[in-house]
């Protein structure tokens, strides 16, 4: 996922995209632990997945204070 699309997302769509993400990344590592997984690359799209939405909810937050 782009930085740009998340910008364009809410606070709290934000935080529901995470939280679906972090339930994707623990599948995944169930499956590695298994032996099961497809595509081992995915766990490290969806971790910077995650980073990405951290950092776009910081500056959200951060610039929100500014303002008011």
């Amino acid at each position: 996922m782009k930085t740009s699309e998340l910008r364009a997302l809410t606070i709290d769509e934000l935080k529901n995209k995470e939280s679906d993400l972090r339930k994707e990344l623990f599948n995944l590592r169930f499956q590695k632990a298994t032996g099961e997984i497809e595509n081992p690359m995915r766990i490290r799209a969806v971790r910077k997945d995650i980073a990405r939405i951290l950092t776009v909810v910081t500056e959200k937050t951060k610039s929100g204070k500014k303002e008011g």
